[in-house]
């Protein structure tokens, strides 16, 4: 008998859709205007119980306490402040889900579950419980009447859970958590107006949205700061304590951020991925990959942690080829 990812799989399967080793799904580019993705590669875990928000209230960056006015970014961090994770939080019929890729997620399940104790909590893989689709469009606000006006707010609809995300460039964007049971039905019924597209292309998104990311590869390599989590409001200096907090507050307390996430891009040829080395025009090491994508000529969209020394010095480059900046689209600290 088939899971219930292996029967989403199928099902995308029969709609036209490949799929690669990272269960990201492939389909035909159409140059669509309007564009349907499935998110499955990104996981969910589910914090359920009187207790969930005081227990997540010690444990990542933000103020638990204000899903109740929309999604969020959180940090979840060692106690030397490195990340382990970052999420993308809200909350469903009470329960706080947690989104991020999905093959970190068994470990920070078992994580988590370890600093439970006595709390009235359940932290389970929701991953195969729900499934997470994309939607982007120029006029998207104009084709889906339920979709909030302001960034991170949610909504109910009749395929499931609607949240506005913020704009990459003209495209605006929405995520869509649909019930498992029904995610299929939802798909074929949002077809009719949204054209499926490949993941990837659903991750230049991200990029251009400046939306960093933590992946196996990257692990450990960043203080929250460091991809700009606090430009994305996902940290809150002002809540408790949690685990990695006096690093955190030190960082920001202390002076200016030495190292920040940049958007750039890179050429055709070679390809590069999350937690390659950048160098200085000295050839010195001055940071890394943090999120990649393709662009539409066969380049690449990347997200590049740096030394801001570094880059006010000279070129930065991955392996020879120099990194174009371009500018992000919300102002760093």
């Amino acid at each position: 008998m088939s899971s219930p990812a292996n029967a989403w799989q199928s099902f995308l399967t029969s709609q036209g859709a490949q799929f690669n080793a990272l269960g990201e799904a492939a389909f035909t580019d159409t140059g669509a205007s309007a564009q349907l993705f499935d998110l499955s590669s990104q996981g969910l875990i589910a914090i359920s119980g009187a207790d969930n928000q005081t227990f997540l209230q010690g444990q990542v960056t933000n103020d638990i306490k204000l899903l109740a006015q929309g999604a969020q970014f959180n940090g979840y961090c060692t106690p030397k402040g490195r990340l382990l994770a970052l999420f993308f939080s809200f909350t469903i019929d009470d329960v706080i889900y947690l989104q991020c890729p999905r093959d970190l997620i068994p470990d920070l399940v078992k994580r988590l579950r370890m600093y439970v104790l006595r709390s009235k909590v359940l932290v389970e893989d929701a991953s195969e419980r729900l499934v997470s689709l994309g939607l982007a469009s120029d006029t998207l606000a104009a084709t889906i009447e339920a979709l909030p006006v302001t960034p991170y707010q949610q909504a109910q609809t009749p395929h499931g859970t609607l949240i506005r995300l913020a704009d990459a460039g003209a495209q605006q964007r929405a995520l869509l958590v649909v019930a498992g049971e029904q995610a299929q039905t939802s798909w074929q019924s949002l077809s009719a107006t949204f054209t499926p597209v490949s993941t990837v292309q659903w991750e230049a998104l991200e990029i251009q949205a400046g939306i960093p990311q933590v992946y196996a590869a990257t692990k450990e390599q960043f203080v929250p700061q460091m991809v700009n989590l606090d430009a994305l409001n996902g940290i809150n200096f002002k809540k408790g304590c949690y685990t990695g907090q006096e690093i955190v507050a030190r960082t920001h307390y202390l002076g200016k951020v030495k190292r920040r996430t940049l958007l750039a891009q890179l050429t055709g040829g070679q390809v590069p991925h999350a937690g390659d080395v950048l160098h200085d025009a000295q050839q010195q090491e001055a940071g890394q990959l943090v999120r990649v994508a393709p662009t539409a000529n066969n380049g690449w969209w990347v997200l590049a942690e740096c030394r801001l020394e570094a880059k006010e010095a000279g070129a930065i480059n991955w392996q020879g080829q120099t990194l174009d900046f371009k500018a992000l689209p919300y102002v760093l600290p």
